[in-house]
This record gives structure tokens, sequence and C-alpha cells, in this order.
């Protein structure tokens, strides 16, 4: 069985420049999901990849980074 919480959501007022409403309004009626369904998925999408960028950034800025070659990395995988 699943349950869904409800959690309460909040109201962001974001300007498009034209182009890019122009599109996102031609895929919503495509499909008949709201805007903000894409804006959703957009959003999420950009902070999971933001996320793994900054966890990257601040590995390497550490004095003991370790660094590896593509030849290391397959050696060490057994590709």
């Amino acid at each position: 069985m699943y349950y869904y919480v409800y959690r309460e959501s909040i109201m962001v007022t974001v300007r498009l420049p034209e182009e890019l409403e122009e599109k996102l309004e031609k895929i919503t009626r495509a499909t008949r999901r709201p805007k903000s369904f894409y804006i959703k998925e957009a959003l999420e999408r950009y902070m999971i990849d933001m996320e793994d960028f900054y966890l990257a950034l601040d590995r390497l800025s550490k004095p003991d980074a370790r660094y590896y070659t593509t030849e290391e990395i397959k050696h060490e995988l057994e590709l």
C-alpha cells in the first residue's frame, strides 16, 4: 500500500524570456499538462545537477584530493 504525504507548497513568480515561454506554452498545449509541471521538473533536475557539481567542486578543492587518470580508472574497474 502506498501513502502520499501532502506537503505545503509555495508559490514562486518567475519572469521568462518570451522565447522560453513560447516553448513552454507549446509543450503544455501538446501534452495537456500545466506549466508548473514542467517548471518543477526542470528545476528538480537542475538542482540535482548543481548539488553534484558543488559536491565535486568541494572534494576537488581539498588539499588531500586524489586525482585519477582515465587509464587508472579503467584499470581499477577492470575495463
